[in-house]
C-alpha cells in the first residue's frame, strides 16, 4: 500500500480505541490553526502501512506516530513534541523539552501511555470522525 498524503501536510497515527488518544485528536484538530494535521489510527490500513514500513514493535510504540514525506518517522516524545511545535502559543512552547535526552522524555511519556487505559479508558472500536472533520482523516 501507498502512502498517499499531501507533501506539506504530516499524518498524526494514533491509538484509535484509547479515550486519550482520540480527545488529544480533537484538541490538535481545534487548535492545527495552519491545517498542517491528518489523522489515521494505527489500526487502519495506512497505519499498519507505516508500522510495517518502518518496522515499529508495536509492543514497545503503540500510542502516537508522527508521520511526513519530508521528516519521515518521529515517536514517542518526540512526535507529542514535534505536533505540540506546530500549534501556536503558548503549546509550541514544549519545543524547550527537546533539550532533555529522548530517553528520560520516553521514560515518562511511556509511563503515561502504560496507564492510559486504566485512567482514561478504551472504547470498543476506533473514533468515526464527524461529517465535517472527515477530510482530516485518512482510511
Amino acid at each position: 500500500m501507498s502512502i498517499e498524503l499531501p507533501k506539506d501536510k504530516q499524518l498524526i497515527l494514533f491509538d484509535g480505541v484509547c479515550n486519550l488518544c482520540n480527545s488529544s485528536v480533537v484538541y490538535v484538530i481545534k487548535h492545527d490553526k495552519n491545517d498542517v494535521f491528518r489523522f489515521a489510527p494505527l489500526q487502519s490500513e495506512i497505519g499498519k502501512a507505516i508500522i510495517e514500513k518502518y518496522n515499529i514493535d508495536t509492543s514497545k510504540t503503540d500510542s502516537i506516530l508522527l508521520y511526513s514525506e519530508a521528516f519521515g518517522l518521529k515517536i514517542k516524545s518526540s512526535a507529542a513534541i514535534a505536533i505540540a511545535s506546530k500549534l501556536g502559543f503558548p503549546r509550541h512552547l514544549l519545543s524547550v523539552f527537546l533539550i532533555v535526552p529522548p530517553v528520560i522524555r520516553n521514560w515518562f511519556y511511556d509511563f503515561i501511555a502504560k496507564n492510559r487505559y486504566k485512567w482514561y479508558g478504551k472504547q470498543d472500536a476506533c473514533m468515526i470522525p464527524t461529517p465535517e472533520l472527515k477530510s482530516k482523516f485518512l482510511s
